[in-house]
């Protein structure tokens, strides 16, 4: 029996070593790895089929824009996330003011709002026909011609800041909240100002939070497709589903993606270089800091503008969104009954999928690490980076092959054609699902099984249970809340999700967010409150789970 007294370092599990049993468990691995693996390399494959004329076409007309308004849009988000995300963190994690135990939770509220849904609402708003454009031209006596453009690069910019910065607050606040007083109160003993103290000592601190909340908001703002929709402000996303669906050139589409591929591969280079090594001491061990009480103008000042925040990224659109949704409850029909199923039955599918995946990959990583199997759970793990659209274009290509290849065996065996049996069906939804949401379901999955001690699974075998039967007794009941979070945030990431379930879904499955962009490709935004106010009230459920977890 092994010996139960080793030191293990950072939670790690001991190694089944080369045993029979732990080839399945490495195999498995393997094989999810490459399952994600296989449409990127597709993807990039598609440059086989090159054709000058087409990107000379692409070339001198759209893809100048495409990098401008990329470069532009991650820019902005940038900017905006960190101004928001960094600040509003400090204020809540650091000082004290009135409304402050509030804004502490209800600053991550707008996690539950899709980017697209904010921004329809944003352009339902404030567009020429809006009541707001409407109101300034009746209040002030201007002509009935009179109006300002809110679908612009700005616009879409403040959309996105809107829906991302909880990823910086978020990541940020649980930074500065492990800072403690120590450093902080030292600067400060040592004659340094607040903002001084601030800048050189509680941000540099909190950096890698920082950059890990900024890498995951631009690859939000990157991936999306429905808010620049909206904005007809032209993306890689948006160039995609043209090529594919405006001119029926699926290799035109999978290059467009390639492209978008390499700058998220690039970025996450960059994000990985910049945390090395990029760790603190816990500084706070010896206590919660103090945190400062504001008074005056600057308890007002912080008061005013968290409410304000809140107000303009969660609370006005869901009010909104309630009076268009009375405004047209006649439009409640069968057919919503049938959008809430399909898209209920994709995410309870894909969340049983990934779930199992992802202790596949935990378990292998935990029990049975080597090179091999550590670097398949990074490839693994690699889909969440990545935009639906680009997995989307890289499944439809793989299983098209495939297809083909099954359809040619069978009718030169039987000498019928079965046609194609794998693309266009929900199978092609459920593979980008897998590859694009794994990492979610990875990481609650992780953690869980980081909390088990060696010595349970040494006592299991100790009374004669094998490793399938430790398994099934033993680690998927301990894991159970564990899994239950992952298939909760799976879950709830599939029912949201727009591009994918757009390139790749079955004839007559359509689901709510394929509803919403119907509805707002054609500027009926009060129609498209329905479905989106059911959204809402599903992504709220993670929302509650991150809360929970990070109340301090």
């Amino acid at each position: 029996m092994t010996n139960t007294s080793t030191h293990y370092t950072s939670g790690a599990l001991p190694r089944a070593g080369r045993s029979d049993q732990a080839t399945p468990w490495r195999w498995a691995a393997r094989l999810l790895a490459v399952s994600v693996l296989v449409p990127l390399a597709v993807i990039l494959g598609s440059w086989l089929f090159f054709d000058p004329q087409i990107w000379s076409h692409l070339g001198g007309t759209i893809l100048p824009r495409l990098m401008i308004n990329t470069f532009w849009l991650l820019f902005g988000v940038a900017v905006g996330t960190l101004l928001l995300g960094v600040s509003l963190a400090w204020l809540t994690a650091t000082c004290d003011f009135p409304g402050r135990r509030v804004l502490d939770w209800a600053l991550m509220l707008p996690f539950a709002l899709p980017a697209y849904v904010l921004a329809f609402v944003f352009v339902g708003v404030l567009d020429f026909s809006g009541p707001l454009q409407a109101g300034v031209r009746g209040l002030l006596g201007l002509p009935p011609a009179w109006s300002f453009e809110v679908r612009n690069t700005f616009g879409v910019i403040v959309v996105m800041t809107l829906v991302l910065y909880p990823y910086v607050y978020m990541l940020a606040r649980v930074s500065f909240l492990g800072q403690g007083r120590s450093a902080y109160e030292a600067a400060r003993s040592l004659g340094l100002g607040p903002w001084a103290a601030f800048f050189r000592i509680s941000l540099p601190m909190a950096r890698p939070g920082i950059i890990a909340g900024l890498s995951l908001a631009l690859m939000e703002a990157l991936a999306d497709f429905g808010a620049v929709s909206v904005f007809n402000f032209d993306t890689f996303t948006t160039a995609i589903y043209k090529a594919w669906f405006g001119f029926f050139d699926l290799h035109s589409a999978a290059q467009l993606a390639s492209i978008l591929l390499t700058i998220v591969l690039l970025a996450l280079l960059l994000e990985r270089h910049y945390r090395k090594g990029a760790r603190f001491a816990d500084l706070g061990r010896g206590g919660a800091a103090r945190r400062m009480r504001l008074s005056g103008w600057a308890a007002l000042a912080a008061s005013l503008f968290g409410w304000s925040v809140l107000l303009l990224a969660f609370a006005a659109p869901v009010v909104r969104l309630a009076t268009w949704a009375w405004a047209v409850r006649d439009d409640l029909d069968p057919r919503y009954l049938d959008l809430f199923l399909h898209t209920l039955s994709l995410g309870a599918m894909a969340g049983v999928l990934t779930v199992t995946a992802a202790f596949v990959l935990a378990y292998a990583h935990r029990y049975h690490a080597d090179l091999g199997t550590a670097f398949s759970v990074r490839v693994g793990t690699l889909g969440y980076a990545l935009p639906g659209s680009v997995l989307a274009v890289g499944v439809m290509l793989s299983l098209t092959w495939l297809d083909n290849r099954v359809a040619d065996a069978v009718e030169w065996l039987t000498g019928r054609d079965i046609g194609l049996v794998l693309s266009g069906t929900v199978i092609a939804l459920l593979m980008a699902y897998f590859a694009r949401f794994l990492a979610v379901a990875y990481g609650p999955v992780d953690s869980g099984l980081e909390r088990i001690r060696p010595s349970i699974r040494d006592a299991a075998r100790s009374l004669g249970a094998g490793q399938w039967e430790t398994v099934w007794r033993v680690y998927l009941p301990m894991l159970r809340p564990g899994l239950l979070t992952a298939g909760l945030l799976v879950l709830v990431d599939v029912m949201k999700e727009m591009p994918a379930t757009l390139l790749l879904r079955p004839f007559g499955w359509d689901t709510l967010a394929v509803r919403i962009y119907e509805l707002t490709s054609e500027g009926e935004w009060e129609r498209a409150a329905l479905p989106a106010l059911a959204l809402l009230a599903v992504g709220l459920l993670p929302v509650i789970v991150l809360v929970r977890k990070s109340a301090h």
